[in-house]
């Protein structure tokens, strides 16, 4: 079996690009020190296998890992963003599968907590867009070494997190890619929504809901709104529509595992309403009904999850020990404005991108438990609305998954072909129509669904297998 070989650069002073024969060569790459170790490949693709520490600051120490085909390479680049606060490597399983060369960053700290932020503001940048940045320009550099070109086409794909990470990139470094993949971005706003309903839902012990009631909420729901959009098959089509009246819930006498007490109908009512200001104004958009089981990640207690926590506790108060209740939305919201605004905000101004000819698939699933859904409708139409150009007119494509949770799993069908979508449009100038998707259950295909590209939702003929694509059209909105 072919070796690969890891490569552990210690990144200086680039020098000029040398061709590489091999795996060891490149290290010429780099004049720093360099530890080169072996290993013997195993399920995955024979391939150089790269990693480096980055340090485009004093205080930056970003790693990246990059994989470079030793046969069947396609031609293309495909770097993979990172969740939540980052700090490991995505798999590269299925892109070298798919014959490219991949990469990606750990963020530039080690781990899923945030406490790197602590005294390093610094490495705040690294973590919303350098070490991102840094590692495509190192991938393409030992690409054009390996291969003796660039890649032909570069491309992200990400989701939460790193559906964050590709918008910032597309913004920031607008030439650097000719497709994204964005799914469930999870704007850096969500930290303080997040806070926000832990504020309403369990600051309080006596306003908690037991997830023991999850499954009788989740019903309650379904009945109210699941055959709005024609078919009640444990779905909601557009949850949009949906404004269940909790109150319906509430304790005649006694609580029980039936009902909810007066503060926890107000609970529920607060998980799926918009986080809005002393003003008024809507802040963050609601969790979306049909989210009911997977509510204690937002509402569970008895404190906020570390991932909502840890941007208040390292970056914006720079305190561990920092108190939780005493968030205030309009003035913790604030603060944490001031430091984003320039680094880690979405930017709906996409218009380098498009003149580059960069194409744009976002998906989300309506289901998503840890960012509201509408929150990605709403970037959607805002970057049309800010990026329009005559020379690319047809860029942006968005698909909303009725049933997903939080970039897979859920009721719903959550898998589909994203980067071959993508392919399709940059490689081969087919813009994306609907996309069937898919639920596997232990292995088998339960159910296919058309996902439409947004307005448009899926309906059923009200004839055929409502577990069957086939049965369903794509329609527009009355």
């Amino acid at each position: 079996m072919t070796a690969r070989l890891p490569l552990l650069i210690l990144l200086g002073t680039l020098s000029p690009i040398t061709r590489a024969q091999s795996c060891e060569d490149l290290t010429q790459q780099s004049t720093s020190t360099i530890s080169i170790k072996a290993s013997v490949a195993d399920k995955l693709p024979a391939a150089c296998h790269v990693t480096a520490t980055l340090h485009p600051t004093p205080t930056s120490d970003i790693h990246a890992e990059i994989w470079l085909p030793l046969a069947g390479w396609n031609g293309k680049l495909l770097v993979q963003g990172s969740g939540g606060w980052g700090g490991s490597f995505a798999s590269s399983a299925e892109p070298l599968r798919r014959g490219y060369a991949t990469a990606s960053t750990d963020d530039g700290h080690t781990g899923p907590s945030a406490s790197f932020l602590l005294g390093h503001p610094e490495k705040l940048a690294d973590f919303a867009y350098r070490a991102e940045h840094e590692t495509t320009l190192l991938a393409k550099r030992l690409i054009q070494a390996f291969y003796g070109h660039a890649p032909a086409r570069s491309y992200w794909v990400g989701c939460s997190g790193g559906g964050r990470e590709g918008l910032i990139q597309a913004a920031r470094f607008p030439d650097t890619f000719d497709g994204i993949i964005a799914g469930d971005p999870a704007d850096i706003r969500r930290n303080s929504w997040a806070l926000n309903i832990a504020i309403q839902s369990f600051k309080d012990p006596e306003a908690i809901i037991p997830p023991s009631k999850y499954p009788m909420i989740h019903r309650f729901v379904l009945d109210a709104c699941d055959a709005n959009d024609g078919l009640k098959d444990g779905l909601i089509g557009d949850p949009t529509t949906c404004h269940p009246n909790f109150r319906t819930l509430q304790c005649k006498s006694a609580d029980g595992t039936d009902c909810l007490t007066t503060r926890q109908v107000q609970t529920a009512q607060a998980i799926i309403s918009p986080a809005k200001d002393s003003t008024g104004k809507v802040f963050f958009s609601r969790l979306e009904p049909g989210t009911e089981l997977r509510w204690s990640r937002l509402a569970g207690g008895p404190t906020p999850a570390d991932l909502f926590l840890d941007e208040f506790r390292y970056a914006v108060y720079q305190d561990p020990a920092w108190d939780w209740r005493t968030f205030n939305l309009d003035r913790d919201a604030a603060r944490a404005h001031a430091i984003d605004k320039d680094v880690d905000e979405l930017d709906p101004n996409l218009s380098a991108f498009v003149r580059h000819g960069g194409k744009l698939i976002l998906y989300h699933g309506w289901a998503d438990q840890q960012v509201a859904p509408t929150n990605t409708v709403d970037f959607y139409k805002s970057t049309l609305a800010s990026s329009k150009t005559a020379t690319n007119p047809d860029w942006a494509r968005l698909y909303m998954l009725p049933g997903m949770a939080h970039c897979s799993g859920g009721e719903g069908p959550d898998t589909f072909d994203k980067i071959g979508l993508l392919e399709q449009w940059v490689e081969h100038n087919q813009p994306p129509a609907e996309v069937i998707a898919s639920q596997q259950t232990e292995g088998k295909t339960t159910r296919t669904r058309p996902i439409c590209p947004y307005p448009k939702t899926a309906h059923y003929n009200n004839t055929g297998d409502p577990n069957q694509a086939s049965s369903f059209t794509c329609t527009a909105p009355h």
